[in-house]
């Protein structure tokens, strides 16, 4: 999967003359949390929610609404913006585009296409994603198992699995704490509780939780 696919488009996106209150305007009214920012169809930084709060004056000011308001009147974007922007290519695959982000702590991505803007992948994006690979909206039998970390053992689990009737909605692997072993967690339509433990006994080390989810 590419972040292509994911992504969100069309882009809202503001220039750097923006003054910081209609910045904060539009980011409440389209209930985003960062935007591009373009100057003549270029990309050339990038500004979120909290740059833009960040520009206002401290509540327990002494100025007058009047002097604050005049003041945050004159703040632009440009003035808050970040310059140095990551940006991810629209055949990014959708995992390293969320390693980007992990890694460097940030929100969102803008997503580039032969140079040109094409959409911005943020971590709502993500979940999104990560609620279709876990297989969050479809009803099946969840199952969280660690098993040894050998060739061939997910090519037998899931074959036990097909042969007996079963069919994966979702299927996930993650590395525990015991590096001989890995945690198994996928949905299973088809099989019930009693006979997913029958069935996958010989291949898990240990059921950690079998549930209808």
């Amino acid at each position: 999967m590419f972040v292509s696919e994911r992504m969100s488009r069309p882009v809202i996106t503001v220039t750097p003359e923006t003054p910081v209150h209609d910045a904060l305007a539009m980011f409440k009214r389209e209930r985003i949390r960062r935007a591009p920012v373009m100057q003549n169809g270029k990309l050339i930084g990038i500004v979120s929610a909290s740059d833009l709060m960040n520009a206002s004056p401290s509540p327990v000011t002494s100025l007058s609404v009047w002097e604050m308001n005049y003041l945050i009147s004159k703040v632009t974007v440009k003035q808050v913006m970040s310059k140095k922007v990551i940006t991810v290519d629209v055949t990014t695959p959708i995992e390293e585009a969320a390693r980007i982000m992990a890694d460097k702590k940030l929100g969102g991505l803008p997503v580039m296409r032969a140079g040109k803007l094409a959409g911005i992948i943020t971590e709502t994006d993500l979940f999104k994603t990560f609620l279709e690979l876990m297989g969050a909206r479809t009803k099946a039998m969840r199952v969280t198992a660690e098993v040894d970390d050998k060739p061939g053992t997910l090519a037998r689990i899931t074959k036990a699995v097909a042969e007996a009737g079963g069919n994966f909605v979702s299927f996930g692997q993650f590395i525990g704490d015991d590096p001989s072993s890995r945690i198994l967690t996928f949905k299973v339509a088809g099989i019930k509780k009693e006979e997913i433990k029958k069935i996958l006994s010989k291949f898990v080390k240990k059921f950690w939780d079998i549930r209808q989810s």
